[in-house]
């Protein structure tokens, strides 16, 4: 890899500024045998909760126009079970590895965070916020700048490594979002994550997802994912990180030129699971 595509992040090297998206990458190790992983920026894994997670009923993806629908309910096996079954297969694999972590009260993200802190083979975490604060009525962390300074300063002080936010799409502005992030000791924030959408069967008039409402990704989503990491990039001096969207390297290339860092490539990898490499 040219060091030409070296980037700074939070304080860490990697390789180059393409890393494989949370939520399409497995945990990293099922992709190995398939996908140079030293050829990677980075990777993030499967959102990881302080319980095992089933997931949503099926159907959980639906195939659209210019992407894809899902509600895999953040299907896990659970951070104890990550770190003693998953992670060991990561070390060594020369790339930079990133651990999504989710949950519905601040103390299970710091319950996570804190699992995690005593494993090996970590470089960073990614906090996804798009989550119901169950403690608030429902309300999303990612919803308001107050429940999202809450949540990112407590996983900060839970955190000896880098703590990234990745920030929900589905929200009236992103700034003071990116700004409370920034302000609550946030090293960089991530974006876009899902925008909510809903499929109907016409034929059978009921959802075409399980659960119903389900998050919409692929090369639909890339001038709007586009227009959010513009702002962002312009309302933070951390890092900026960008994703929705991206299949060819002139897409990442937009991207950094909207104002990231660095980007991550997702649904891409459905189709093609060295997208990222060839990125």
């Amino acid at each position: 890899m040219s060091p030409r595509l070296r980037v700074t992040l939070c304080g860490l090297v990697f390789s180059n500024p393409v890393i494989a998206a949370s939520g399409t990458f497995g945990y990293g190790v099922e992709m190995a045998p398939i996908v140079p992983l030293r050829q990677l920026g980075g990777l993030v894994v499967k959102g990881l909760s302080r319980e095992p997670m089933r997931g949503n009923p099926p159907p959980r993806l639906y195939e659209t126009r210019a992407g894809m629908i899902n509600s895999v309910g953040l299907q896990n096996v659970g951070v104890r079970a990550f770190v003693r079954e998953k992670l060991p297969g990561l070390r060594g694999c020369g790339t930079r590895i990133l651990a999504n972590v989710f949950g519905y009260t601040v103390e299970d993200y710091v319950e996570v965070i804190r699992v995690l802190e005593d494993a090996e083979g970590l470089d960073a975490y990614e906090l996804n916020v798009s989550c119901p604060n169950t403690k608030h009525g429902g309300m999303f962390f990612s919803s308001d700048p107050r429940l999202l300074a809450e949540v990112v300063a407590a996983g900060v002080r839970a955190a000896r490594r880098p703590v990234i936010v990745k920030l929900s799409p589905n929200v009236a502005s992103i700034g003071p979002l990116a700004r409370a992030a920034e302000d609550s000791g946030a090293s960089a924030v991530s974006l876009v994550n899902t925008f909510l959408g809903l499929a109907i069967d016409a034929r059978t008039r009921r959802p075409r997802l399980g659960a119903g409402y389900g998050g919409v990704s692929g090369p639909a989503i890339k001038p709007l994912a586009l227009r959010l990491v513009y702002e962002a990039a312009r309302a933070v001096k951390i890092p900026v990180i960008g994703l929705g969207g991206i299949i060819t390297g002139e897409d990442a290339a937009e991207f950094l030129i909207a104002g990231a860092s660095a980007v991550q490539v997702g649904t891409a990898t459905f189709a093609d699971p060295c997208a990222p490499v060839r990125i």
